[in-house]
């Protein structure tokens, strides 16, 4: 097998895992968005049924099927984990691009402010946003988003500043162009494989700790259904052997966290241009 041909077959490798990832992702969140409240509603009469044919991931203290619930929930977080990380993503990218193109006073003001989050506990700082803001969805995605920007911004800003010392970006600027138009015709399409990678590495972080303060009780309330709430629930009757409870939504949760995952390596991996050689 020649080079060129095992250079195909590793991107269309890396094609079909990403493809396969988010037609998963994809197909739980429109699952749960169209999903009818009727599907995972109280039901007294079969409360805490095993797993079977009827219930395949069983159903709670409460008769709700668990795996409706659990689809629904792992909806909600994936709503949440996008829009927050979106939210969180702009702000990094408009920080660090400024940084580094404006730099003097401005980059000492960004590098402090991401000093100062990076130097908090992170779960802390999260929890007293949402808690602030009077928990809820509300609470958890600005918690998320303004407590995930800090590690990105420093990438894109170590990037904006390799690309500003390149000959023909000096010669741009000798040439009378303004810091604008330099950013946007010069640094902003270089940057963005690097902005998109660190956007989709975002979500796990999102998705993971949306569950953690909602099943810490910061986030979500119980009325909602949403991973964090139904794990939960379920340290209240796992030592009692309803070990479907915790066992199934921990596995979508942690499912979702590796797609995401897959799909963030695998496209930087594709957007590499040193993935070649490999």
């Amino acid at each position: 097998m020649d080079r060129k041909t095992a250079r195909f077959n590793t991107r269309t490798r890396v094609m079909v895992y990403i493809v396969l990832a988010f037609v998963y992702l994809a197909g739980v969140l429109l699952w749960g968005l169209l999903m009818d409240p009727e599907a995972y509603a109280v039901d007294y009469r079969v409360k805490f049924l095993p797993p079977g044919a009827g219930h395949l991931f069983g159903t709670d203290f409460m008769g709700r099927d668990m795996l409706f619930r659990c689809v629904k929930g792992l909806s909600t977080s994936i709503v949440i984990g996008v829009i927050a990380s979106a939210v969180s993503s702009v702000i990094a990218l408009a920080a660090g691009v400024a940084a580094a193109v404006v730099g003097g006073k401005l980059d000492s003001f960004v590098n402090w402010c991401v000093d100062l989050c990076m130097g908090m506990p992170h779960l802390v700082l999260l929890v007293l946003i949402s808690f602030m803001l009077g928990r809820g969805m509300k609470g958890v995605m600005f918690g998320v988003a303004l407590t995930h920007w800090p590690e990105l911004t420093r990438i894109v800003r170590a990037e904006v500043l390799q690309i500003r010392a390149q000959p023909y970006v000096q010669a741009a600027y000798r040439l009378g162009k303004t810091r604008m138009q330099v950013a946007r015709e010069h640094i902003l399409p270089h940057v963005l494989p690097v902005y998109l990678i660190g956007v989709i590495l975002l979500f796990p972080h999102a998705i993971m700790h949306e569950a953690s303060i909602t099943f810490l009780g910061f986030g979500l309330s119980a009325e909602e259904p949403a991973i964090g709430v139904i794990l939960s629930e379920s340290m209240k009757h796992i030592a009692t052997g309803k070990w479907w409870l915790a066992l199934f939504p921990g596995i979508l949760l942690l499912a979702a966290i590796m797609l995401f995952d897959v799909i963030g390596e695998n496209l930087k991996r594709l957007l590499n241009p040193g993935s070649g050689h490999e």
